[in-house]
């Protein structure tokens, strides 16, 4: 994975939707899940996304938790 790819989608802002404006790192595991069920959005969102729910999923917040920035 490449880190600097890993810490924008962890600061990448939700663009649309029920959570709009959040940063993607902070979207509910069942949102990620329904994304994951229902199909994740084409292009680098849509891999930003799935790269959250494969973090959230497999429990490795913690280690993506320090690439934040301040909101």
């Amino acid at each position: 994975m490449d880190p600097i790819a890993l810490k924008k989608a962890v600061n990448t802002t939700m663009p649309f939707g029920k959570f709009a404006g959040r940063k993607l790192f902070h979207l509910p595991e069942p949102y990620l899940v329904w994304f994951h069920k229902q199909g994740f959005p084409h292009g680098t969102l849509g891999q930003q996304l799935a790269l959250m729910y494969e973090i959230k999923l497999n429990g490795l917040e913690a280690l993506a938790l320090p690439l934040l920035e301040d909101e």
